[in-house]
């Protein structure tokens, strides 16, 4: 949070609003069902599909990049007068010794799955709307968009205890389920909750985190999907070279695009001559004069920002980046093309 706006203290008002219920949830701090439902009239404007106009991100695709809209086998039939030659199916014409064509339909929409990290490393801002709000508002505003192109939205939602899998649908009473799941997950973070994560050491905390996204993109890739749209709304805090080899498994039959929640805190600790880091439990002094620090911190980030990137750019597809400025979802819809965001 910025000094400038002075709000309460964080821990104080997560504490009584999210967990005792008896004072109005911080929206910089907590998303709510009813402001995720009333996103639906902002869902306009910008897709997360192919043919995206000038300005776009995803603009001036080839249409290898992101796949566009499969086929469906129908039936197989005998061959009439007019068939595409190439459609003949030679094995069975060779069996029965008459031309018979496998009848394909086009199919009528696109899957996109969001995946919603909701880890406890999203609950940090150092501006103003915490990195798990803004995720649950990106994911939420694209679910609406999908469901306005009339294709099907599915979901994993997860955090550091548990997932939640939602099959690709087209209703709007599946976007309800989504959203209320996406709530939940969003208002169990707390500032207090650090000691469930059942560790006694940073490495042993870098190491259960790193599990929570890994077993996420670990469990999509057990289905096997093909021709979906996988969209990654995550801090990407813990990504390591075991989630890029998945990510990579993933985009080999789909297409992966990535939206990179970060605080400009986690690019650059702030120059001061010492600051005080915590976990909510544990405080630690930190010297800021140690520059060999600064750059350690300051590479970590460049490190797994250039991992991402290049992994996308095997495809030409685009990192969305987002910050906790409180203008998250004008930053998503300006980099998807949105001029009137």
């Amino acid at each position: 949070m910025s000094k400038d706006q002075s709000p309460p203290p964080p821990q104080a008002q997560a504490r009584s609003s999210a967990h005792e219920g008896t004072a109005p949830l911080d929206p910089r701090l907590y998303c709510d069902y009813k402001t995720l439902l009333h996103l639906k009239g902002q869902a306009q404007g910008f897709s997360l599909l192919p043919h995206q106009r000038a300005g776009s991100v995803l603009a001036g695709r080839h249409q290898s990049r992101f796949r566009g809209r499969g086929l469906n086998f129908e039936e197989l039939r005998h061959y009439h007068k007019g068939d595409d030659i190439r459609t003949l199916d030679w094995r069975v014409t060779l069996r029965t010794g008459k031309p018979h064509v496998r009848a394909y339909s086009e199919e009528k929409d696109h899957k996109i799955v969001l995946c919603v990290d909701q880890s406890q490393s999203l609950f940090f801002a150092s501006l103003d709307t915490m990195k798990s709000v803004a995720a649950a508002h990106i994911a939420a505003l694209s679910a609406w968009r999908v469901i306005a192109d009339n294709d099907r939205v599915g979901a994993l939602i997860f955090n550091n205890h548990q997932h939640q899998w939602f099959e690709p649908q087209r209703s709007q009473h599946h976007v309800l389920r989504l959203l209320q799941t996406i709530t939940q997950y969003n208002q169990q973070l707390s500032a207090q909750t650090s000691h469930i994560l059942e560790t006694s050491s940073l490495a042993s905390t870098h190491a259960e985190q790193t599990t929570t996204l890994l077993t996420a993109i670990t469990r999509l890739n057990r289905t096997q999907p093909k021709d979906c749209v996988f969209v990654f709304i995550s801090d990407f805090q813990h990504t390591d070279d075991a989630c890029i080899e998945q990510l990579k498994q993933l985009q080999r039959h789909n297409d992966v695009l990535c939206v990179w929640v970060a605080d400009p805190m986690e690019k650059k600790l702030p120059e001061s001559d010492r600051f005080i880091a915590s976990d909510g439990q544990l405080q630690l002094e930190v010297d800021a004069t140690d520059q060999r620090l600064f750059s350690s911190f300051s590479q970590s980030f460049s490190d797994k920002h250039t991992s991402l990137s290049d992994l996308l750019a095997r495809k030409k597809l685009p990192l969305i980046e987002v910050d906790t400025s409180g203008n998250h979802l004008h930053q998503f819809r300006t980099a998807l093309g949105d001029r009137a965001s």
